[in-house]
């Protein structure tokens, strides 16, 4: 059943948002926002800068099932632009600093800890555990990300950190490309080895 019209507070619907994009650029400093649009600004303010302009663009509308403490699925909906704009951001930034394996695993860290304060589980030893490895993979996250916000969607634009993994001179897979190609025909011959029969 849809939702009525009334179960949302300050999202604008789709149909009533501009037809022209906002950008807006977010830099981190060790995962942390510290400014906005070229300004640093504090994290309250730079929060309810983003649920406007999230907002004005349809960002942040959220309607899910989920699972309740005790068992039970209820439906919810929820409004946070900012929310989602500093998730993506963040997410991006991740993208261009960390590895392969500390993503991936970062990822199922993420859910263990949202699991855990969704259970009322803030005060545990596990809680603690897992902030000593989320502070670690932060260290390296400091960069600026800018995206657009245009009929609900969060599109990154530009990724730039002075610690980014990312060199395009060995991804272009064009001219200039520095990646001695003929490395890789070694490396899945060994890779397969293990499955070949």
């Amino acid at each position: 059943i849809e939702p009525p019209k009334n179960s949302y507070y300050f999202v604008k619907p789709l149909d009533t948002t501009p037809d022209k994009p906002s950008c807006v650029t977010i830099e981190f400093k060790c995962g942390v926002p510290v400014a906005l649009n070229g300004k640093k600004i504090d994290i309250l303010k730079l929060i309810e800068t983003l649920n406007r302009v999230g907002a004005s663009h349809g960002v942040g509308r959220t309607d899910v099932i989920e699972d309740r403490v005790v068992g039970i699925k209820s439906r919810e909906i929820y409004e946070a632009p900012a929310a989602w704009i500093l998730y993506t951001a963040h997410r991006e930034l991740e993208s261009v600093v960390l590895d392969r394996e500390t993503i991936f695993y970062k990822e199922f860290v993420s859910q263990k800890y949202s699991h855990l304060i969704y259970q009322g589980l803030w005060f545990t030893p596990l809680r603690i555990a897992l902030d000593a490895f989320i502070n670690e993979t932060q260290k390296t996250v400091t960069g600026v990300i800018r995206l657009n916000l245009y009929k609900g969607n969060i599109t990154p634009v530009t990724r730039e950190s002075s610690n980014a993994l990312y060199k395009k001179a060995f991804a272009t897979y064009g001219a200039g490309d520095k990646f001695d190609r003929t490395l890789a025909e070694g490396f899945i011959k060994l890779w397969g080895m293990p499955y070949h029969k």
